[in-house]
């Protein structure tokens, strides 16, 4: 299909699906779904500049707090993460990486400089910024819609 014509959700799509297929390649821990592998990269890498909480990976992954609550539970019971209670508020619990998973930071952070070196080969700086910022919008205009046909929704 002739690039100018194809549609730009089809190629946001086809993007997308060969990042995932990258990244199946190069799963950072055998005994992870390819969700576990995303979410414990954000841990490891996220971690490291700021204390983490369900509702963060909520909100990176945009995933209902009931589909967040099993995965965490399957990754602390198999020895991934721990939470552990806020001195501030009991009720919330801040996601730590194990020992286990500190191991695999540096293999992940290489496997992402690797995969971002060969996703902008031979793109400008210039197209590059261009194209962050198309993308950006475009998040921010289905966010938008999103969060807005869910006030009409609600009573």
């Amino acid at each position: 299909m002739d690039e100018s014509r194809m549609p730009l959700g089809r190629l946001v799509h086809r993007l997308s699906h060969q990042m995932k297929r990258q990244n199946q390649t190069n799963t950072y821990c055998s005994g992870l779904t390819p969700i576990q592998n995303h979410i414990l990269g954000f841990i490891l890498l996220e971690s490291q500049h700021r204390d983490l909480y369900q509702k963060d990976v909520e909100e990176e992954f945009q995933i209902r707090k009931s589909t967040a609550t099993g995965i965490l539970q399957l990754m602390e019971k198999n020895g991934f993460i721990y939470r552990e209670s806020v001195e501030k508020d009991g009720r919330l619990k801040r996601i730590i990486a194990t020992q286990r998973s500190e191991r695999i930071r540096k293999e992940l952070q290489e496997c992402i400089r690797q995969t971002e070196k060969r996703i902008v080969s031979g793109i400008s700086e210039e197209d590059l910024a261009v194209c962050r910022h198309v993308l950006f919008r475009m998040l921010r205009n289905l966010t938008q819609e999103n969060n807005e046909e869910g006030k009409r929704r609600t009573p």
